[in-house]
């Protein structure tokens, strides 16, 4: 089994697309963060839970198929039409995300 997974991630913000290489089982935020690409809004940058799953600011959607929700704020992002958590999302397959273009804290973008 192929251990390399590929993300494409699109940032709304800039409209910049890039291709990320990354081991299966990563989790998606630590990948977004070692390619230098913050899943957060531009004031929890530095304001966050430390991917704990507390914070709610790290909120990506996918474009393929989202990954079953396991964490309760992505059962609810499911649900409500949310960005879903990048730091509670073990990566299994290829995928393609956005990073929301997030104007403040809490906001649904």
């Amino acid at each position: 089994m192929d251990e390399r997974i590929m993300v494409r991630v699109r940032e709304e913000a800039t409209g910049e697309t890039r291709r990320i290489e990354s081991t299966r089982g990563a989790t998606l935020r630590d990948v977004l963060l070692e390619a230098g690409i913050s899943p957060h809004g531009r004031y929890a940058t530095k304001a966050n839970c430390g991917g704990r799953g507390l914070c709610a600011t790290c909120g990506v959607r996918f474009e393929t198929d989202t990954p079953d929700a396991d964490h309760w704020h992505d059962k609810l992002a499911e649900e409500f039409g949310y960005p879903r958590l990048s730091c509670q999302i073990e990566l299994a397959t290829d995928c393609s995300v956005v990073v929301p273009d997030k104007r403040m804290w809490g906001g649904r973008a």
